[in-house]
């Protein structure tokens, strides 16, 4: 197989994870995760991601200090969410969010069970492991994209080597709490969460594949 092959095998298997099995990742593996993740290139070469990484024990501690905060603190992010998504974004969005409701099923309507669902991104869908993404706030926007390489580098390695993950920037929704939960720097801007472990395969919600835009979408040639 060539490596352009390899690459997109593991494109094509990786998902975004809906819930995982009650198994610890080896801190062995973790590490080569992230020190894989680490090799993508970076403006400078700054390197500006850190990453504080859960076990099974923080993990709780962490979701519980979660669910405890939303109760009494409205969402306030480090780095503005989108303000709206039209055209294509909005299709797309709603595609992903229309599949998940059909494999997990919810009925059209139904706010309770969706709201449900949606609850789930805070319990980190059952996964062991959650990384938190920070980056030098000074770099502004560009500490952020180089970042955005890292990510997609964490969820390829952890593909390659049987681990299943889901970037999660609803987390870092509640940038507060993170920071005085970790003692994140002000120095720090918090981007967004990669929760990880092993996959159920046998939960519906890990039952369904997004959809990927067709490259004359996405390709603008000039001659």
């Amino acid at each position: 197989m060539s490596q352009i092959d390899t690459l997109n095998t593991l494109l094509a298997e990786r998902h975004s994870c809906r819930a995982f099995l009650d198994q610890t990742v080896e801190r062995e593996i973790i590490e080569e995760i992230l020190r894989t993740a680490g090799r993508v290139p970076s403006w400078c070469n700054a390197q500006p991601w850190q990453v504080i990484v859960t076990d099974r024990v923080a993990t709780e501690r962490l979701r519980v200090a979660l669910q405890d905060y939303m109760q009494t603190n409205a969402p306030a992010p480090d780095i503005p969410f989108p303000s709206k998504y039209t055209g294509a974004h909005q299709e797309r969005r709603r595609e992903c969010g229309f599949q998940l409701y059909d494999a997990v099923g919810i009925e059209k309507g139904d706010r309770a069970a969706s709201g449900a669902q949606m609850m789930e991104n805070f319990k980190f869908f059952g996964a062991p492991h959650v990384a938190i993404v920070t980056a030098g706030a000074e770099l502004g926007p560009y500490g952020a994209l180089d970042c955005g390489g890292f990510i997609t580098a964490f969820t390829l390695a952890a593909q390659a080597l049987g681990v299943a993950s889901i970037p999660q920037a609803a987390i870092a929704s509640y940038a507060p709490l993170i920071r005085s939960h970790f003692d994140v720097p002000e120095d720090r801007t918090i981007l967004c969460a990669i929760s990880f472990g092993y996959e159920d395969t046998a939960h519906p919600a890990n039952n369904f594949r997004t959809s990927r835009a067709p490259l004359e979408d996405i390709l603008h040639w000039k001659d």
